[in-house]
């Protein structure tokens, strides 16, 4: 098992209303649910409490076990568990998270930030850029031939930790 570190503590949100955690702009995961047109069953409930209680990326084993730990959850099957995350993903609720591992990582799509991975223990950190990288993607589409807009961006940065150095 990896362990990870993350810099602030999630909470379920629109990205538009998430300001430093506070709780006045927690969201039902009910109305999330709703307004992206989902119906609200056992299985996307449990799963998506999980992550609003995680302060890590999740793949779908890691979810699997956690529900499995509690008998109300009986009924949720590993494929189950991979529908709902893929829908979740789908319907940009979770995120996927590409920390060069075994299998498909997760996290909740409730504010924008960026990690850093450790290449030998698997120890992951999240931070929030204090430079500019909007200014960044501007210069980069400016000098593009082929590109007008950049939609979205993911950084994932690879070292090592402290405790390995």
């Amino acid at each position: 098992m990896y362990q990870y570190l993350v810099a602030n503590h999630l909470h379920l949100c629109y990205p538009s209303l998430c300001m430093n955690n506070t709780s006045k702009n927690q969201i039902n995961i009910d109305t999330i649910l709703k307004d992206n047109g989902l119906k609200v069953t056992p299985a996307r409930l449990s799963i998506l409490n999980i992550f609003t209680k995680s302060k890590f990326p999740l793949n779908a084993f890691s979810v699997y076990s956690e529900l499995s730990k509690d008998k109300k959850n009986k009924n949720i099957n590993e494929a189950t568990v991979y529908r709902t995350l893929s829908s979740l993903e789908k319907n940009d609720i979770l995120k996927i998270v590409n920390l060069r591992k075994d299998s498909v990582y997760f996290e909740l799509n409730n504010d924008h930030h960026h990690h850093i991975v450790c290449t030998i223990c698997g120890t992951v950190e999240d931070f929030k850029e204090n430079i500019s990288i909007e200014k960044i993607l501007s210069k980069i589409i400016e000098k593009s031939t082929k590109f007008k807009k950049i939609k979205e961006h993911s950084l994932e940065l690879f070292g090592i930790c402290k405790v390995c150095n």
